[in-house]
């Protein structure tokens, strides 16, 4: 299972994470998870703002 979580970041631009996690897991994990993979790229600082952050559960 996986899940999208959309993360605002410093430039206005909303980036779009897919993070694999089982069907329990909570918000606050998902948002992390996304939240790490982004500052490991070159990419303008994301908002470390939990309520800014889109978590939904992708469907196949």
């Amino acid at each position: 299972m996986f899940w999208m979580v959309a993360l605002l970041a410093l430039d206005g631009r909303q980036y779009v994470y897919r993070v694999y996690a089982p069907d329990d897991a909570r918000p606050g994990d998902l948002f992390w998870a996304a939240f790490h993979c982004h500052d490991e790229q070159r990419r303008p600082r994301a908002s470390d703002a939990f309520d800014s952050a889109e978590i939904w559960r992708a469907v196949r």
